[in-house]
């Protein structure tokens, strides 16, 4: 990736990351790749439950490595006495804390939201947990998949007529780091604005019943509940997955002006305009599975590369439907767009990361570093704030660090 001097937007904020797994680290790898100075916290010894998840390269995990980079590595051990008094101090000096615990693990230690306000009347303290930090579930329990499962998601993906089925990716845990970061950034304005610091409470079933947005709108409209429909949109047809002679290929007609040029120039096939089963969208909705067979007559005389060429050619969107392989080979997307980033690390040696999604044009995202081995950088955090190196020696032979 070419070195930009440029100043980075998050570069005066410090991040206290006491995250494992998906969810918190993703957020502190974005502020990460922002330009914020992330400093990891891990258990002694065991660290994040990511570090146990492959693939891995000499002994590192990649997983890992992939979600926490941009982050330097300490190790504490927060139930000591010792521990919580290092955690203090860096507390003090910290703009935004991020956690993923379950709600009241911090405060059953002593250093909840309450206790550390008063160290840090600006800190910025967010938690993204499974249900959030208040309500009748807020106890539970919450991975991705329970999100995937409660948030809705589940319900409307798959197979028409098929079971429920999970999305392919994490997608509770990157929504929910998603809003953590959206909702930290809002209170670092608001804290501008005020000189306060507040509480984030991030859901992860919150974030996915946001994310279905117009099956809620559908379902209090008709009251009648949205259904899995394969690759096809409740709201708008033609616009859907259909045969080509190797595959498959997109085509989205999103309104009436591309349903129109679509027929006439692309298809040949004007009666489709005017037929009263597919007049309007609600009845080309109702009628997809007999529209998508003429305009299957059409793609599969071509392949994938070949239709989408002929559509996108007359303004209509249009594309094929990646694999990962095909992904990481699109010149627009892993090298022009940069959502792969080569990089050294330490023990893995050259590995690829997922590159930050979120492009400011004046103060781009980069990545300064590599995910941190365990405790990789304790001795230059902790004497950042004052611990000499006796007092480090004594920490690690006490499991503090």
């Amino acid at each position: 990736m070419e070195e930009r001097k440029a100043e980075q937007a998050l570069e005066n904020l410090t991040v206290l990351d006491l995250t494992r797994v998906v969810a918190g680290p993703y957020a502190g790898a974005l502020l990460g790749d922002l330009g914020a100075n992330v400093i990891k916290i891990e258990i002694p010894g065991r660290g994040d439950d990511a570090r146990g998840y492959g693939p891995y390269e000499n002994g590192e995990s990649m997983y890992y490595a992939n979600l926490n980079r941009n982050k330097r590595g300490i190790t504490l051990n927060m139930k000591s006495e010792k521990g919580k008094e290092a955690f203090l101090k860096l507390v003090e000096k910290a703009d935004i804390l991020i956690e993923n615990f379950r709600p009241g693990v911090m405060d059953k230690l002593g250093l909840g939201y309450d206790r550390l306000k008063e160290i840090n009347p600006r800190l910025i303290y967010g938690a993204v947990s499974g249900f959030g930090c208040y309500g009748p579930y807020a106890m539970r329990p919450g991975y991705d998949i329970v999100s995937q499962a409660m948030g809705g998601l589940m319900s409307v993906t798959g197979a028409k007529g098929g079971e429920p089925t999970r999305s392919g990716n994490a997608m509770g845990d990157i929504l929910g780091g998603m809003n953590l970061v959206i909702g930290v950034l809002a209170a670092v304005n608001y804290r501008n604005m005020t000189g306060k610091g507040q509480r984030v409470d991030i859901s992860l079933v919150d974030s996915v019943v946001a994310s279905l947005e117009n099956a809620y709108v559908r379902y209090f409209k008709s009251h009648k509940l949205p259904v899995r429909n394969g690759n096809a949109y409740a709201s708008i047809a033609p616009y859907d997955a259909y045969h080509a002679k190797d595959g498959y290929v997109i085509i989205a007609c999103g309104n009436q002006k591309l349903y129109e040029k679509f027929c006439n120039e692309v298809v040949n096939m004007p009666w489709m305009i005017t037929d009263e089963r597919f007049l309007t969208v609600p009845l080309r909705v109702e009628n997809n599975e007999i529209q998508k067979k003429y305009i299957e007559e059409w793609t599969t005389q071509y392949t994938v590369d070949e239709v989408v060429d002929i559509v996108l050619s007359h303004g209509i969107p249009a594309g094929p439907i990646y694999n990962v392989k095909q992904i990481t080979e699109d010149h627009h997307i892993a090298e022009v767009r940069e959502m792969f980033i080569d990089i050294d690390h330490p023990v893995i040696g050259k590995m690829t990361v997922n590159g930050c999604p979120v492009k400011l044009m004046d103060a781009m995202p980069r990545i300064n570093r590599p995910g941190p081995t365990l405790g990789q950088h304790n001795e230059e955090v902790y004497k950042a704030i004052g611990y000499t190196d006796d007092e480090l020696e004594e920490m690690k032979q006490e499991n503090v660090i």
